[in-house]
């Protein structure tokens, strides 16, 4: 059997193939390209797992029904510095989008600014979002839940999703901030990767069905439940998602929650949430970006521990890669080539019209 290697693309031909896709399935111009900038910019932070190798799984979900190509998001509340909106289930990370965007307007007009979304379903990567809010001058904030995989303390069975959390904040000749993380002791990939190559993995990453911990990840999802990061704290960090993103917005909360991987008709209905600070009203944006790369800088210089070359702020080191890949394109690893070629193939769009040689 031949062996999967990774393909270099540029990340212009990479939107375009995307855009088509999207097309072909029904998907509006406008929702699809702003997909494809979630999703192409994600692969170009090398942060594969919420890329492009998710539009596939995406696009199915329009097929089962579960999600509507002819929807669109509508405001179902709002207030100056507020808004609570009804996804419909239209193409979530593009509804995703707007809604960020909406709650800056709404920071502008009042200095901060909430959005919740309801009838959702898979945003992608929350760090896109928050990211979206830095571009602007403002600090961001994004979160999601999601169906349950994880546990909490006391209980043996899968209570909470990894509910993940983003924030992003400017600077001024330094990079921005950003932090994109699962609530999760570590990502289910990881999880799944060990059980794939029949290895063992620490006892802090999984618990059995009787709840007790395991390094065992061979029963894994069927049995058993992730656990929260740092213990009780990612616990704590999780519920307070599970507050912003779904109990305060009408989303559903918990066992409520389906997967929107799984082989089903039943909506997701996952919830979001995105706050947006307009930094230059509470100081002069100047003096924000200065006192942020003095910050920076100082972190930086910090002592280094031994054998260590450098200290990385969060999201510098993918802000790098992003760098490089956006001159000399994004080296997709083999399981995204693979996800794209089925793309292709469920879709009926020829990816080498877009410059994209994804095999057989």
């Amino acid at each position: 059997m031949e062996q999967m290697k990774s393909v270099k693309v540029s990340p212009r031909d990479l939107a375009a193939f995307c855009i088509a896709a999207m097309r072909k399935s029904g998907i509006n111009e406008e929702d699809a390209r702003l997909t494809a900038e979630v999703l192409v910019t994600t692969d170009t932070l090398t942060t594969f797992t919420h890329g492009t190798r998710q539009l596939r799984g995406l696009l199915k979900n329009f097929r089962t029904g579960r999600l509507s190509a002819t929807a669109h998001e509508e405001i179902a509340a709002e207030g100056p510095a507020w808004a609570i909106v009804d996804a419909h289930y239209a193409m979530p990370p593009a509804v995703s989008y707007r809604s960020m965007e909406l709650a800056m307007r709404k920071a502008k007009a009042c200095g901060i600014g909430y959005v919740g979304v309801k009838h959702s379903s898979h945003y992608g990567a929350a760090g896109f979002y928050a990211n979206l809010a830095a571009q602007h001058d403002m600090f961001g904030l994004s979160m999601c839940n999601v169906d349950p995989c994880m546990t909490v303390p006391g209980a043996k069975g899968k209570v909470l999703g990894t509910n993940p959390i983003a924030y992003a904040a400017p600077a001024g000749a330094e990079k921005p901030i950003y932090l994109d993380i699962a609530t999760s002791a570590v990502a289910a990939t990881k999880i799944f990767s060990a059980k794939a190559l029949g290895k063992q993995i620490p006892d802090n990453w999984l618990v059995d069905e009787e709840g007790m911990p395991t390094t065992d990840p061979s029963q894994y999802p069927a049995k058993g439940a992730q656990l929260p990061m740092a213990a009780h704290k990612g616990y704590g960090l999780a519920v307070m998602v599970e507050i912003l993103t779904a109990v305060l917005t009408g989303a559903a909360i918990l066992s409520g929650v389906k997967s929107w991987v799984a082989d089903t008709t039943e909506p997701t209905d996952e919830g979001h949430a995105f706050i947006a600070i307009d930094i230059a009203q509470m100081m002069p944006l100047g003096e924000f970006k200065a006192r942020m790369d003095g910050m920076i800088r100082e972190i930086h210089a910090a002592p280094r521990a031994k054998g260590t070359d450098r200290i990385y702020l969060p999201g510098e080191i993918e802000l790098e890669k992003r760098d490089i890949a956006l001159v000399e394109g994004i080296a997709l690893p083999p399981d995204v080539v693979a996800s794209l070629r089925g793309l292709a193939e469920d879709v009926g769009v020829d990816a080498t019209q877009f410059n994209l040689n994804l095999g057989k």
